[in-house]
């Protein structure tokens, strides 16, 4: 399709104006948009970082962290120097663990094939670890000003609204629909950067997944579900798949006031990080049982909690012990800490099991 920079056109999917959703929603986000720290002095550093951070995390958790991350790793050089012990230390509570080290993975890249400095051309970015297709193009639009789409589950939110498009969330004819509308916004929108990052805001704050503020949306005389009162039952969701349980029997395992953690080996769950040693079984195992497994005596109960994972629910049963004298336990991959300063990366189940033995859960 044949658009000006700007033009007043009407597109060929169902005679949706795709200039009057973009400008709406470029003119809704100069004056609506959020406070956030990665929007202050913009760079292409800055904009991969916060872009990998906020995948599948809320931005007002990165917005707590964002800051220090920075000041830690001003440049991808400086992150590519570092262990990854350390931006797994500022990734705790973020969860997805495998982001942070495909963002050390990334910065070690543009320092070897791109001079140090973040590209903000798509093609190039998608060569970048954990970088996809939205990603390169959220960082191509907003800080090198290019026309590409992008789509993730805002965009799609108001998309699918706009288009009264009730397909399933995940569909492949929807997502194949929903970059095309996308597209179709970011050739006829008159700042790329402020069109994608606004879409994206307006999904976050205004087109909600429940109650949507239809009554005060800007787009709302131009919203086919808003006219069928049909924008919270679209998109469909997709059915949900009854998740698997497992038992994980922890150990608190002690030496005066430090704690036995042990940790992750470097690929599957919270890779790399480190939690109190612990071991899964299909069923809950009772005290004497868990001494057993851990080849230790006086194991009694400490409490349990549960824990959901995206594809898995976890029943997590806590225990604590004393550790024998003289039993070597330490090793490359366990270690002693102090119980109230670990000072290592714990990954979010660590966390929870520690606390118990403070009484918090």
């Amino acid at each position: 399709m044949e658009v000006k920079y700007g033009a007043h056109v009407t597109t060929t999917c169902q005679d949706i104006d795709a200039a009057h959703i973009a400008h709406g929603i470029e003119r809704w986000f100069q004056a609506n948009a959020r406070a956030l720290p990665w929007r202050i002095e913009r760079s292409a550093w800055k904009a991969l970082v916060s872009e990998i951070m906020l995948q599948q995390t809320q931005a007002s958790r990165v917005a707590e962290r964002f800051d220090a991350v920075m000041q830690e790793f001003p440049t991808p050089r400086a992150m590519a120097d570092a262990p990854i012990d350390v931006l797994l230390a500022h990734w705790q509570g973020l969860g997805y663990y495998r982001r942070a080290r495909s963002l050390h993975a990334s910065a070690c890249m543009i320092v070897q094939d791109f001079n140090g400095k973040t590209p903000t051309d798509s093609d190039a970015l998608q060569k970048l670890p954990g970088v996809g297709r939205y990603t390169a193009g959220s960082i191509a639009s907003i800080v090198g000003g290019h026309r590409e789409p992008i789509v993730d589950g805002n965009v799609r939110r108001v998309l699918s609204r706009i288009w009264a498009d009730d397909g399933v969330t995940g569909d492949a004819d929807l997502e194949a629909r929903t970059w095309d509308r996308a597209t179709e916004l970011v050739q006829a929108c008159c700042d790329p950067g402020s069109c994608n990052e606004g879409l994206m805001e307006f999904g976050a704050t205004v087109c909600t997944p429940r109650n949507p503020g239809c009554d005060a949306c800007p787009l709302a005389t131009a919203c086919r579900a808003n006219a069928s009162r049909a924008a919270e039952s679209i998109p469909r969701p997709r059915k949900r798949l009854e998740r698997p349980v497992e038992y994980v029997h922890a150990l608190l395992l002690m030496r005066g006031d430090n704690v036995l953690l042990e940790q992750r080996p470097e690929g599957g769950r919270w890779a790399g990080m480190w939690q109190p040693v612990s071991h899964v079984h299909t069923a809950a195992l009772g005290a004497r049982a868990v001494g057993t497994v851990f080849d230790v005596g006086g194991v009694r109960s400490a409490g349990g909690f549960d824990h959901n994972l995206t594809h898995r629910q976890l029943k997590v049963r806590v225990f604590r012990a004393t550790a024998p004298s003289g039993m070597r336990l330490a090793s490359s991959t366990r270690r002693w800490v102090h119980r109230d300063a670990p000072g290592v990366a714990l990954s979010s189940l660590g966390r929870k099991i520690l606390s118990v033995m403070a009484g918090v859960i």
